[in-house]
Formats: structure tokens, sequence, C-alpha cells
């Protein structure tokens, strides 16, 4: 069964002068325009392509993959807008996705960015955009455990943190005194669930909770010292968003690993930068 809106592994049905014909089931064949056609492919090959409609309403293929599919949410640009029907987004294909004026809680303007869900409209059977976020959150209570590593997207500030869709599925709360330092829209991070409250919400780290976190990252500071012939730039003075780029963590967690590093007496201080000492007998979670 293809699935509209999402990748596919179609067959070949046969080539045409506009491109390939892929065989869609029930849909039909869908064509796989010349300028994707991957090079030294065989006839009885299957190609992994995204299905979508194009701008005359006609089902079509592509190799590329866009911004975000149906099911996803995205932080995507505000090309154009039609008066007539609604703004046109940038989703990083040929042509652009629609986000209707009834699916804009308030009114977009060109050039700007905005969080959205991508999903089929099941009146036209159209793939199209929506600000509306709740309305494209699963209903499903989250069945997420403490510590659970997750995905999510950064999407709205408020004044206890940052709002968050977190696995394309439900609402999470990152709050500020959690944070070393600011975050953006559109942030897409990769973290870890602190609880999972009464009303379905989640509350989310950055960081993987107690001993569990400290002990993952200290194997990582030294592998990353054994990788890197025994001395790393980074110590207790280096900054947030270094630390966080590198290791993905919070400076006060890796301040934590340090310690018990040195502690261990598997490191020692270079003011700036550490050094793995030649008679560390580190193994991985020791």
């Amino acid at each position: 069964m293809v699935h509209l809106g999402k990748r596919n592994i179609l067959p070949i049905v046969r080539a045409s002068a506009p491109g390939l014909y892929l065989d869609g089931g029930e849909l039909g064949e869908i064509l796989l325009p010349g300028r994707y056609i991957p090079p030294d492919i065989a006839p009885k090959d299957k190609l992994d392509v995204f299905v979508y409609r194009d701008s005359e309403d006609r089902l079509v293929a592509t190799t590329e993959t866009p911004h975000a599919m149906v099911g996803e949410f995205a932080y995507l640009k505000v090309v154009s807008i039609n008066r007539q029907i609604g703004a046109f987004l940038d989703w990083g294909l040929a042509k652009d996705l629609l986000l209707p004026f009834r699916e804009q809680n308030i009114p977009v303007r060109v050039g700007q960015r905005v969080i959205v869900g991508v999903f089929l409209d099941p009146q036209t059977n159209r793939i199209v955009a929506s600000t509306r976020l709740n309305r494209h959150l699963s209903r499903e209570a989250p069945a997420y455990w403490e510590g659970q590593p997750v995905n999510f997207l950064i999407t709205s500030r408020t004044p206890l943190g940052y709002n968050a869709v977190v696995e394309n599925a439900h609402r999470g709360l990152l709050y500020h005194n959690n944070l070393a330092a600011p975050l953006e829209i559109g942030q897409k991070l990769k973290g870890f669930v602190r609880t999972v409250r009464a009303d379905g919400k989640i509350d989310l780290s950055l960081d993987a909770a107690g001993y569990r976190r400290v002990a993952l990252l200290t194997d990582l500071i030294a592998q990353a010292l054994a990788r890197n012939g025994g001395r790393l730039d980074f110590d207790d003075d280096s900054s947030p968003g270094a630390i966080r780029e590198t290791f993905g963590v919070s400076k006060k967690a890796f301040k934590q690993a340090l310690g018990k590093l040195y502690k261990q007496r598997r490191i020692r201080f270079l003011n700036p930068g550490i050094q793995l000492l030649e008679n560390s007998s580190w193994r991985p979670g020791g």
C-alpha cells in the first residue's frame, strides 16, 4: 500500500520520456520525473521515493526528502500568500506546502518562520500544514518511562520554559531552571523524559538523570580523550554552547563528569584543557 506524504519503496513499471513510472498499487502508476532518476538503475529495481501531489493534483514521486512528512512537525518559512486559500511554505520540494487560512491560529506573513504539523486533509486528500498544533498531536496517553531518550522540537517559549513536541506525538516542557543557556524556536534536540504528568504532558531534560548520566558522560569524555591523543581543549571554563555542541549535554553535567574523572585520577587539568593520565585503568562504565 502506498502512503501519500511518506517515503515508499516502489518497483519500476516502465520508462517514458517524462521519467519512470512506478507501481503505486491501487493508486495506479506514479511518475518519477527524469530529473530525480538515480544513476545506474536496473529495470527491475525498487526505488525509495516520497509520494505527494504536484501543482495539477497528480500523484508524483521524488527521491528528495521534505523537511517534514505527514505526521511530523517542522519549523518552515512562509514564501508566499494566496489571498483565496492561504500561505505557502518552503518544505524542501519543488512544490511549496499549503498552510490553509483555516489552519492558521494567527495570520502569517511572508518571510516568517512557523512551527507546523503536516497532515493529510481528509476532505481533499492533499498534504497540508497547520499551526494549530494541538489538533494534530496524539490523543493517546504517552507511554514513556522516566529517563527514556526522546527526540523533540522546540515550539515556543513560556514563563516556565520551552514547549516542545515530543517524538512528533505529544506535548512536552523544558523548564528554564534546568537549562544552562537559552534555546531557539525550531531547534531539534535529543533529551530525556523526567516525568509524565497526570494531564499527559511530559517534563523533559537535556541530560540523563543522576548517576546514570554522569557514568555515561565520563565514558564519553574518556573515549574522546583516547581518540584525541589523550588531550582535549575542554574544561570547567569551556562555554556551555561548545560543550553542548560537542558532547550533547549541559555545562553542569559536564563539570560533574570531569569532577568524577578527576577524583578517580583518570584526568588532570591543564588550564586550559584536560589530559588523560597514563596510569588510568579506564574501562567502559568504570
